[in-house]
């Protein structure tokens, strides 16, 4: 998947696009059920990060992205359920991808030490339901203002860098349009959403 937002839709607080690694079925749909409910078996997180890498620098519209400075938001989770699962699922693929970007001059052009930052400028404001099972009005209106920007993140932003909102499974695209509009709202010039994985 690699859809940047269509010109007809495209408005001043809208997502510029969303890029994704591998189809939500199968094999996959196990893997992501393991990796974020019950036994919560993170240590699935180094093949996972591998493929979801492996798929996305693939994708030329990407890497040509990559060549400019960007950081990695990861979407975040609302506080109780961090507490309950003990991480954030996204934040870890965050990491990973940027772990595995460390040293890639062809896509960031100079052979860095370090793989590109993750930022947790987000936080979601109020607890929302699950999205599965929703239409997609529904899942726009459970996240309608979930996400708030946090008040110091300009401080450790940098020079308008590209922001990919990071996240495990894109399906509506709900969950990425309502954090991207956040962070447009603050400022923030280009937002791209970038998943594991791309279901309907």
């Amino acid at each position: 998947m690699d859809a940047l937002t269509h010109p007809a839709c495209r408005g001043r607080y809208e997502i510029d696009g969303v890029f994704a690694s591998v189809v939500y079925s199968g094999i996959v749909k196990r893997l992501v059920y393991r990796f974020k409910y019950k036994p919560y078996m993170t240590d699935l997180k180094g093949m996972i990060c591998d493929l979801f890498f492996e798929g996305i620098i693939q994708n030329e519209l990407f890497v040509d992205l990559m060549k400019e400075q960007f950081v990695f938001v990861p979407i975040p989770l609302y506080r109780s359920r961090l507490r309950k699962r003990g991480y954030n699922q996204s934040k870890i693929l965050a990491a990973g991808i940027s772990e595995r970007l460390r040293g890639e001059s062809f896509v960031l052009g100079g052979g860095e030490e370090r793989g590109p930052a993750v930022v947790e400028f987000l936080e979601r404001g109020r607890d929302t339901r699950a999205q599965f099972g929703l239409s997609q009005k529904e899942r726009y209106e459970n996240l309608r203002g979930a996400f708030e920007v946090k008040k110091d993140f300009g401080d450790a932003l940098g020079d308008n860098p590209v922001v990919f909102l990071v996240d495990d499974i894109v399906t509506s695209g709900a969950t990425m349009r309502e954090a991207g509009r956040a962070l447009k709202r603050a400022g923030i010039g280009r937002v791209f959403g970038l998943a594991f994985a791309h279901g309907k």
